[in-house]
């Protein structure tokens, strides 16, 4: 029942007011100073009307959707800020001058066998053959190393996304393969009957051992992302025949290419394609290309069209899932689950295709010695692995020491599992 402004009862317009109606009247009444809680209202006041409830709704709609977009575009932009961060200066800093010690009778040892390694008689197919043994249906023996066409909706490149495949980059890779005059071994290098590779990894354990020489005696010598040759011949060599890395990686010193080489590009996003397409056309990079990047990428690289190659992402593929039985890529908001492997895996992976005898130097995360040297370069130590999220460095341990083991390949530096 509405109030009046009294506090009393309101009668009905056609109601005829009674005497006791006008009795109750007075007694509701408020007295002199007595506080009268009942919030009075106009009678000139309406609820609002549907209509124009709506209309203010619509107007307010496209200015909290606004807001929504900006606070998710900050949280991911501070979130992408703290992960450089904690990518670029969260890892401990070693003092190599400290660090870099080798007992002079290990450097013999090691630089003796691996002269004898070099000096035993060269299997062909012996990799391949000893691969699929050791692990049955879950290593191709068939796989073309790297991109010869763009793949199709039916064949294994199209099922995943980047690294491990090229689903809805079909039309990218033609473009890449359009401007690549070669997309297969160079010829001289197929030519020869039994082919020995080295794939030269950047542990620390490198420095010092001065196996230059030796290396330098491979028919095929791999390196991996940015991991320098000035100022470590003597202890890496100074002979490149694939440099195997993704942009981030690439090294930006000119000195670090040389007019022979195959830079393997190992292509893990969308801009990635872009990167790789102008370094080919040797074009500049769009600023807002380069903000993609979590860190700098090389502005050109001195070689030829002829030399490059893309890397087939089935061997990323075969290795991550079915040789070493990582989980298959779930969808997250942020990173990856641990099961992307090494640029060092993956470039023993793809030595066993390219080579009868693989052997490995630089090799061997030792992660319960967080004050050694990460690398033969630089100053990070090794706790600077604990910050990493992509790799299962312990996994990738235990297959490489298997291989080993079983004769599949040689350790020259002895980080994984020394035999001399």
């Amino acid at each position: 029942m509405r109030r009046t402004a009294a506090g009393g009862a309101a009668r009905h317009p056609l109601q005829p007011r009674t005497q006791a109606a006008a009795t109750a009247a007075p007694a509701g009444r408020a007295m002199p100073g007595e506080y009268n809680p009942v919030k009075l209202r106009s009678d000139c006041s309406r609820p609002p009307l549907p209509w124009y409830t709506r209309a203010q709704n619509k107007m307010r709609r496209p200015s909290l959707l606004f807001k929504d977009i900006l606070k998710c575009t900050l949280l991911v932009f501070g979130v992408w800020i703290l992960y450089i961060l904690k990518l670029n200066y969260s890892s401990e800093e070693c003092d190599m001058r400290k660090v870099h010690f080798v007992d002079p009778d290990r450097i013999k040892r090691a630089q003796k066998y691996a002269q004898q390694v070099l000096q035993e008689e060269c299997r062909p197919k012996f990799v391949k053959k000893a691969m699929a043994l050791l692990f049955e249906h879950r290593y191709s023996t068939d796989l073309v190393p790297f991109v010869q066409k763009a793949p199709k909706g039916s064949e294994t490149e199209y099922k995943y996304d980047p690294p491990f495949g090229f689903r809805k980059f079909s039309s990218k890779v033609q473009t890449l393969l359009d401007i690549l005059p070669e997309h297969d071994f160079p010829e001289h290098l197929q030519a020869k009957q039994c082919r020995r590779c080295v794939v030269i990894g950047s542990g620390g354990i490198l420095h010092g051992l001065e196996l230059g020489h030796a290396l330098n005696q491979f028919d095929v010598v791999i390196r991996l992302n940015s991991a320098p040759v000035e100022g470590y011949s003597a202890h890496v060599g100074n002979r490149t025949t694939i440099r195997m890395t993704y942009p981030e990686g690439a090294p930006l010193s000119d000195t670090e290419y040389y007019g022979s080489d195959l830079f393997v590009a190992v292509l893990f996003k969308s801009v990635d394609f872009n990167w790789l397409q102008a370094m080919v056309k040797n074009e500049t990079l769009p600023f807002w290309v380069r903000l993609f990047f979590w860190k700098r990428v090389a502005e050109k690289i001195p070689l030829q069209p002829k030399h490059f190659r893309i890397l087939n992402p089935v061997i990323i593929k075969e290795t991550a899932f079915d040789i070493l039985q990582y989980s298959e890529p779930q969808s997250r908001f942020w990173g990856r689950d641990k099961n992307v492997p090494t640029m060092g895996i993956i470039a023993v992976v793809l030595a066993t295709h390219l080579c009868d005898e693989v052997s490995l130097a630089g090799f061997g995360y030792d992660l319960n010695q967080p004050r050694t040297p990460l690398h033969y370069f630089g100053n990070q130590c090794m706790a600077a692995m604990d910050w990493q999220t992509m790799h299962n460095v312990t996994t990738e341990t235990q297959f490489l020491l298997h291989l080993i083991k079983e004769g599949v390949v040689k350790d020259l530096s002895g980080g994984i599992h020394c035999e001399f």
